[in-house]
């Protein structure tokens, strides 16, 4: 099990990858890791996420409140959206908040990344959808990422940028990488003419593979909104992330060969 000095080189070394993967520009992007229910250890604000080192990481309270700062730094403005994630994810244990260029360019553009495109986008991610702008450092972020964190694990925050959160930091910015990655590949797609979008049926039956997998984290895979309200499924999956969890009509041979090359894809 990690110490907490452990915890914060790693936090400074994410940051430093956030930094040099051109996520962040400036002071840009917070990161915060739950060590136990009452204490949170955050990057503080006004410092480049690329130059930190241990003795730069705050420790805050479940509200948000210092327990431990060296000199003047001060926790992440962000905190409270951190917070809330906490607070409705038990099972979440790590934040990261970025601006990568391609995710933020759709979050700007009002466009939620829901075409499904990549088998691993799909299985790994579902749909990232947008939450509806907030002024910065104000409960309005953390109230509209509130909508959307029981059923995904990775948000674009509108005219902002984006958030990804899971059970270990590592985890946590590895779905922020993937974000990014899906949003280029959709947006080099489009100027080609148009990404070739998987079927229904191709779909559910990545998420019959995610389902195999036993896969942690909200994904529509097991949990739609849409579908539960009756809308057009997120993903175009025609119905498979409905709660009723209907058993899966792809076949078992397809099912294996998918999953056979997704293996091979993840080097597994």
């Amino acid at each position: 099990m990690q110490n907490e000095y452990e915890i914060k080189k790693e936090i400074c070394d994410i940051g430093k990858r956030i930094y040099n993967r051109n996520m962040v520009a400036a002071n840009d992007g917070n990161i915060s890791v739950k060590i136990s229910d009452n204490e949170f250890l955050c990057t503080p604000t006004g410092v480049s996420k690329g130059f930190m080192t241990p003795e730069y990481i705050c420790k805050v309270d479940a509200q948000g409140n210092v327990i431990q700062a060296n000199g003047n730094f001060k926790p992440s403005s962000e905190i409270k959206m951190h917070m809330r994630v906490y607070q409705e994810r038990p099972d979440v244990k790590s934040v990261v908040h970025a601006h990568p260029v391609y995710a933020t360019s759709f979050a700007i553009a009002g466009i939620p990344l829901t075409q499904p495109i990549m088998p691993e986008a799909v299985i790994a991610l579902g749909c990232v959808p947008i939450a509806k702008y907030g002024r910065p450092s104000t409960m309005e972020i953390p109230d509209a990422v509130s909508e959307y964190v029981q059923y995904f694990d990775a948000v674009l925050l509108e005219n902002h940028g984006a958030l990804t959160y899971s059970d270990s930091l590592l985890s946590a910015y590895l779905k922020m990488e993937s974000v990014e990655f899906y949003a280029q590949l959709l947006y080099q797609s489009r100027l080609l003419g148009g990404p070739k979008e998987f079927t229904p049926q191709q779909v559910e039956d990545l998420y019959e593979i995610r389902r195999q997998f036993g896969m942690k984290g909200r994904h529509p895979a097991n949990l739609c909104p849409n579908a539960k309200e009756g809308k057009p499924s997120c993903h175009t999956c025609g119905g498979g992330c409905s709660s009723k969890k209907e058993a899966s009509t792809a076949s078992p041979e397809l099912v294996a060969e998918i999953t056979k090359k997704i293996l091979e894809q993840l080097g597994k």
